[in-house]
């Protein structure tokens, strides 16, 4: 049994659509960051950086934050969505990281200046915004006559796809990246995806384009 510490934002739906892909048995326990639940001490005591998603795993009693760290965790724990093949492995975790240390902290920068706060800062708004859009350029590229990112479905696939579901948010026509358009309606389609998206609550329908 896992317990999920999460909430609905693109880190936090990552781990909830790919316990949902795995069938694994979870708890879910809501962490409001809106009302700063994250900085409990309860919760800090599994999560020093004081950021969703965290898991505790029952069964190995081992505690994880970092949505990354713990997608791979459960893929190689239990032997799916992180292929065997060397060459394989190594793509998705390519692409894991790309996603870790790219769209995700530059989408993330985009929402805050141009959705949220908006007129702040021109530099701010264009300098994300361009970014978010380079690394759809990059993405475009990627699924050029592929069905998924590192050629099957995997973790790569279920990291990168949760960010991209805010498009509208970051200002961007999915119309102008025709691949990328095609690869995140066929995941939105898949019934974990739906179950795990309004993990741990609804808040609206998943996006389409």
């Amino acid at each position: 049994m896992i317990d999920l510490y999460t909430w609905t934002t693109p880190n936090g739906r990552k781990v909830s659509i790919l316990l949902e892909e795995l069938g694994v048995e979870y708890n879910v326990h809501s962490i409001n960051i809106t009302k700063d639940e994250q900085f409990a001490p309860e919760f800090l005591a599994i999560a020093p950086n004081n950021r969703i998603p965290a898991i505790v795993d029952q069964e190995t009693n081992v505690s994880m934050m970092e949505s990354g760290a713990i997608m791979q965790y459960l893929a190689e724990k239990t032997g799916r969505f992180l292929s065997e093949d060397p060459a394989a492995r190594w793509k998705t975790l390519e692409w894991l990281h790309w996603q870790m240390g790219g769209l995700g902290p530059m989408a993330g920068q985009t929402h805050h200046f141009v959705k949220f706060n908006p007129g702040t800062s021109e530099y701010a708004e264009q300098r994300y915004q361009n970014e978010t859009k380079r690394l759809y350029g990059v993405l475009e590229k990627q699924l050029e006559g592929k069905d998924y990112i590192a050629g099957e479905y995997s973790i790569a696939d279920i990291a990168c796809w949760p960010w991209v579901s805010r498009f509208e948010w970051q200002g961007i026509d999915l119309a102008e990246y025709t691949n990328v358009s095609e690869w995140y309606k066929k995941i939105a389609q898949r019934p974990a995806v739906q179950k795990g998206y309004h993990i741990p609550k609804f808040t609206a329908d998943i996006p389409m384009p």
